[in-house]
């Protein structure tokens, strides 16, 4: 068996010991005689799978008690009315719209109250994340929306933005449990888990406790009340069980790694020998702002339309996949998440190398 390296934004890499475990268990969990997809959610047996999966993720992120972790469906994407039918409560909110998925979460916001863009990167193709120190955010907004990573776009918020008091909601997809983060600056950090995490189907919530309430907007469906799922933890119904169940091996990994300090200091090592290529090298180009760059997703370009689809041709023959940009944006894209091994980033830029040689 031959895997690739596996450059794509998501559903993306995962970590092969883990895929390995998960393959061992298939047939029958820990003598249980059945697999995890074929087990009631309201057994004790998934009751302590996903019970463990959420106490390794407090540990792993420091959780704070007065935290709820949710395990929800939807995707990110469904969070974007979620937020608003449960936080709106003056039906104003400021976004800052750094990239596709915040501008999309914006737009959704304009169906349930006055969604005010405080600033936002359009003007140059979010290649670059704006100065959010000193943002004009009216007084009566309920939150304040990030996006802190654009996976599209390849830029990061380095610097939480000052959101003058007002609650801080960020969607994390694809930068979650990539660095330590102080969960506490933050009222909701979600994020759908098929880019650092698991397979795509589910999508994490962490929400303060005073956010959780029965005062929604009027309308909102049962299933979309945060309430509903903090109450019953995340098992109100039948949760995406199998997915929860490997997001769980995935932090016991990263906690057997070493935590997030490590996986930080890996992924910095990783995003440096590419970006330090990109800067040196006579045909490729990074497309993002220097200070702004994501340690996870890694735009970059030739400048030439069939000369960027002949690397991408070529790459793909060599075992390097998934390396084509957006659709919105073309070019070449490598991320490199978590999984990614180093050796992947090596031979990747090895690879361009040879590439930028013979053309």
């Amino acid at each position: 068996m031959s895997r690739v390296y596996n450059f794509s934004a998501g559903p993306a890499v995962l970590p092969e010991e883990v895929l390995r475990e998960t393959a061992e268990e298939m047939l029958d969990y820990k003598g249980s005689g059945m697999s995890v997809m074929e087990m009631s959610h309201r057994s004790k047996v998934y009751d302590n799978i996903i019970k463990t999966a959420e106490s390794d993720l407090r540990e792993l992120m420091n959780i704070p008690d007065n935290y709820k972790v949710l395990f929800l469906q939807g995707g990110a994407s469904q969070q974007f009315a979620m937020i608003p039918m449960n936080l709106m409560k003056n039906k104003k909110a400021a976004y800052i719209v750094t990239g596709q998925w915040a501008k999309k979460a914006y737009q959704e916001a304009q169906l349930f109250g006055e969604a005010v863009k405080v600033a936002s990167s359009e003007d140059e193709t979010f290649s670059y994340i704006p100065d959010c120190s000193d943002l004009d955010i009216p007084e009566d907004a309920d939150y304040v929306y990030i996006c802190e990573n654009n996976t599209i776009y390849g830029t990061k918020y380095k610097e939480l933005p000052n959101t003058k008091g007002h609650t801080l909601v960020a969607d994390v997809s694809s930068c979650f449990l990539s660095e330590p983060v102080d969960v506490t600056k933050y009222g909701i950090i979600y994020g759908g888990v098929q880019k650092n995490i698991g397979p795509a189907g589910v999508v994490i919530v962490i929400i303060r406790e005073d956010l959780i309430t029965e005062d929604t907007l009027p309308g909102t469906p049962t299933m979309l009340k945060y309430k509903t799922h903090a109450d019953a933890e995340s098992l109100y119904n039948t949760p995406p069980a199998y997915g929860i169940y490997v997001c769980g091996k995935v932090f016991q990994w990263i906690k057997k790694m070493g935590g997030l300090e490590v996986m930080k200091q890996r992924n910095e090592e990783k995003a440096k020998i590419l970006y330090d290529f990109l800067d040196q090298s006579k045909l490729f180009q990074g497309t993002v702002k220097k200070e702004d760059r994501s340690l996870m997703n890694v735009p970059f370009v030739t400048g030439d339309k069939e000369l960027d689809a002949k690397f991408v041709k070529e790459a793909e023959a060599a075992g390097f996949v998934n390396l084509k940009g957006h659709r919105s944006v073309g070019g070449m894209r490598a991320s490199i998440y978590n999984a990614m091994p180093k050796e992947g980033v090596e031979k990747l830029v090895a690879f361009m190398k040879k590439f930028e040689e013979e053309n």
